[in-house]
């Protein structure tokens, strides 16, 4: 999910949700499979089915920070892979079941969500043959000019690095449907899994029934009985991201007769929006891996965050826990721009909780209800209550911007200030400085040619973890606006008229008008919340919906909602080839197939 820092979020508030995941090494320094048999799990615990969604495998694979030498080629990345694979099931040990997905960038995605890929390669594209990032303005695009920066600083320092190298796997453009590489990908992970069963203990102990995942009827999904030990590909010849199809998948197995509701899940991702569909899930034994993150202690925080005092109807925790999925949605995702007045970097999610159990009496009771998801109407979106909720969250978040906005203006006045000292302290000695750097660098470069290659592999990870911490910390900050001139000034007299002409460019009265119209009813923003919710909380309603504007309308403009009719026409998706050709910039066009 587009939630920036959400997982940031969620461990800081919720800290005992997070365990450290134990890999079992043995003597000789390898991780052995677990005994024939055995059910006790290994020092994780007992996990019946893992889940790997992976586009968390191949992206680590074909840019690894913890490689010097880091894959040139698909086979090398495949054989990363396949180690990477390998690992995960040593770690987890599942005893029933091992599912492997592509998701999105390796089959058919909804429009909705193309459209969105298709905005960040198209800007990628021009902000590399501009030279524009977000940050600078004219000069080398935000990762480059970062790795220049970080490279100077090494050399400064007298760190020795490798040199930066362009070649097969270094244009993150081919992980798209319809690439020669997602083809030889899909071939490659069903060579590796008949390779493991034939000759890998621990998958010779473990699985011994390979089931290819390919058939797509009427959106219902793979319903036959599994063995009691399966693997299953689920490639990109099956329309749908990977997560939601394993989402589907379990959705599937549950309505089962002969399910076990004691069955414990690990969904291996690097996804926020993976906890919430765990959650949306609503499995009580359910785990995400990168550390352990285990949904049934975040249930239980929940339950005691959200309680309501006094309610007017009787509480019941798997409904706080769908109306708190769906207030996350309004902070991010990846389908719909979010209401302009919610940032979950100002604690948004927070004020959003408190508003809920604050007005969850007056709103009279829960906002979604999941069980009427295949009604039509929408009814499954209580559009009264949220009207309320809306109203109230905004004036609530607007306080609290004005608070935090103060802060910031005082904070920046001292920094400006300190910062003028040091200049007036170097305008005493302007030459010092620059004669010290000068001579330091003179014999960095001296000592660095005695450097080993020991040192040089240490400086290049070294590099590599420092360039992906600023990158993502940047990136969290283009994505909340939060480097960007405050402008518009939200909650300050007059911030609705600045939105439309910063965002729109127009002032009067009848233009501002048209447009908040248009978002609200012509191009439904209540029709998007809809549709997202049934893509979490079900399956994709419609693969050709998309919302067409670049901004959400403000919370207070949301009125009147009751009086539209939604439903959604369930078609078919485009073609892996297609959506190459809807999303792929003609500066990538090397990635064309043909």
């Amino acid at each position: 999910m587009g939630v920036p820092s959400f997982y940031k979020w969620l461990v800081g508030k919720y800290p005992k949700i997070v365990v450290p995941a134990k890999e079992y090494v043995d003597a000789g320094g390898t991780s052995p499979p677990p005994p024939p048999g055995q059910d006790a799990g290994g020092p994780n615990g007992v996990f019946h089915d893992l889940y790997l969604d992976m586009n968390g495998i191949i992206h680590p694979c074909f840019h690894p920070e913890d490689q010097v030498c880091p894959p040139t080629t698909f086979d090398e990345a495949f054989e990363a892979m396949f180690e990477y694979i390998d690992r995960l099931v040593r770690i987890v040990r599942p005893t029933k079941l091992l599912y492997l997905a592509c998701r999105w960038c390796g089959s058919g995605a909804p429009l909705a969500k193309m459209n969105q890929q298709r905005s960040k390669r198209f800007k990628a594209a021009k902000d590399a043959k501009d030279a524009v990032n977000p940050f600078t303005g004219p000069g080398p695009p935000l990762n480059e000019m970062e790795e220049n920066l970080l490279r100077d600083k090494f050399r400064a320092q007298g760190k020795e690095v490798q040199p930066h190298e362009k070649h097969e796997v270094s244009d993150p453009n081919v992980i798209t449907p319809g690439t020669e590489f997602m083809e030889k990908l899909s071939k490659a992970l069903e060579y590796y899994i008949r390779s493991r069963l034939n000759r890998d203990p621990g998958f010779d102990t473990t699985f011994f029934d390979v089931l290819l995942f390919e058939v797509f009827l009427d959106n219902e999904f793979f319903m036959r009985p599994l063995n009691l030990a399966s693997v299953i590909l689920s490639d990109s010849s099956v329309p749908g991201e990977g997560e939601h199809k394993i989402m589907s998948f379990i959705r599937a197995q549950r309505s089962r007769e002969s399910y076990d509701p004691n069955t414990r899940h690990c969904l291996y991702g690097l996804d926020a929006d993976l906890i919430m569909l765990a959650l949306a899930s609503h499995e009580l034994h359910f785990s995400i891996l990168r550390e352990f993150l285990n949904t049934w202690v975040l249930r239980e925080y929940l339950e005691l965050d959200l309680k309501i005092p006094n309610p007017v109807v009787k509480t019941d925790i798997e409904r706080l826990i769908d109306d708190f999925v769906f207030i996350c949605f309004l902070t991010g995702n990846d389908f719909i721009p979010h209401i302009p007045s919610v940032e979950i970097h100002e604690c948004a999610i927070d004020m959003l909780m408190e508003v809920y159990k604050q007005t969850f009496n007056k709103m009279g009771g829960y906002v979604v209800n999941t069980e009427k998801l295949k009604d039509k109407h929408a009814a499954y979106l209580k559009v009264s209550r949220l009207e309320k909720f809306f109203f109230l969250s905004e004036e609530k978040i607007f306080l609290k911007r004005s608070e935090l906005r103060e802060r910031r203006l005082l904070r920046q006045a001292a920094e400006r200030e300190r910062n003028e000292r040091n200049f007036d302290n170097m305008e005493e000695n302007p030459d010092g400085p620059d004669l010290a750097v000068k001579s330091f660098s003179t014999q960095c470069t001296i000592s660095t040619c005695s450097a080993d290659k020991s040192d040089i592999i240490a400086n290049t990870l070294e590099l590599r973890r420092n360039l992906k911490d600023t990158l993502r910390n940047k990136q969290d900050l283009i994505k909340s606006g939060a480097c960007k001139h405050d402008a518009i000034r939200l909650g300050l007299p007059g911030w609705k008229s600045r939105f439309y002409r910063e965002s729109f460019g127009v002032e009067q009265c009848n233009e501002v008008g048209k447009i908040k119209s248009d978002m609200v009813q012509k191009y439904s923003y209540l029709e998007g919340l809809c549709w997202v919710l049934q893509y979490y909380f079900a399956d994709v309603p419609s693969w050709s919906w998309y919302y067409s504007f670049y901004y959400a309308p403000f919370a207070s403009d949301l009125k009147g909602l009751s009086e539209f009719k939604i439903s959604f026409t369930l078609d078919k998706p485009l073609k892996p080839f297609d959506q190459l050709m809807a999303v792929l910039p003609q500066e990538r066009h090397i990635n064309h197939p043909y």
